[in-house]
């Protein structure tokens, strides 16, 4: 029996009943083109260790050797010179397309820190879609404890449709968890951050009212003690004047 990816099964059994109706053909439907990775190498460039790391981890998420991209001219300012490795990329297909694209919705995207969806404004008006993951540790392939550097990387979806809100609805057919409202998540990280805002003004006030209070009883008690002072004094006038006498 053929191996199938499961989310290629996905698309050929559910994706395109649900959106051939929208299409007076059914290779009208859009599909994924392509998936590619780009890593930039950035402060690493003269570290040979570094580019090697970058590579075989690339290679290890994609399931596919990576290739090094090169600088195509000299940049004095940067101590650029041509020819010089300045990134990594694949560029998956077919079978491999759908596994990594399976592994990412599945695996990856749920490890990301302080998930809360994947926001839909990455569609550069083509029907291409880039998202960005700024750890690579996100991938269960990469162990944290072999890695000497926490690096990112851009993943760009080419759809065969040149519409963002066609391509848009395939991601979301094919299961990219996208923030389903983003008024509404807008909306409630502005009351959070009102409400924390709010329980520091009332620290702060609080404080205050603590270094305020501190002072009045230290006030207290220095005319307290300055009390105390006349009235020795006042004591130790009254044996003078019985001697006066």
């Amino acid at each position: 029996m053929e191996y199938i990816p499961r989310l290629k099964k996905k698309y050929q059994d559910e994706v395109i009943n649900n959106l051939k109706n929208d299409y007076k053909s059914v290779m009208q439907v859009p599909k994924l083109v392509k998936i590619c990775l780009n890593q930039g190498l950035g402060s690493a460039l003269s570290d040979k260790k570094q580019i090697e790391a970058a590579q075989h981890e690339m290679s290890i998420i994609a399931g596919q050797k990576a290739m090094l991209t090169k600088a195509t001219k000299d940049i004095s300012n940067f101590k650029l010179r041509k020819g010089m490795p300045v990134g990594v990329m694949v560029t998956l297909r077919g079978d491999k397309m759908y596994e990594f694209l399976d592994r990412l919705i599945t695996s990856t995207i749920p490890r990301i820190r302080d998930f809360n969806g994947i926001s839909d404004k990455g569609f550069d008006g083509r029907g291409n879609y880039t998202m960005g993951i700024k750890e690579q540790i996100a991938f269960p392939e990469i162990s944290i404890d072999k890695i000497s550097k926490i690096t990112g990387m851009d993943i760009t979806f080419v759809t065969s449709t040149d519409s963002d809100v066609e391509s848009l609805s395939l991601l979301k057919e094919l299961g990219f968890p996208f923030k389903r409202n983003d008024d509404a998540e807008k909306k409630r990280e502005k009351e959070i951050e009102a409400k924390r805002k709010e329980e520091e003004k009332e620290k702060l006030e609080a404080s205050n009212n603590d270094n305020e209070k501190s002072e009045n009883e230290e006030g207290v008690d220095n005319h307290e003690n300055s009390n105390d002072l006349d009235i020795d004094s006042d004591s130790s006038e009254e044996p003078l004047k019985e001697i006066d006498k």
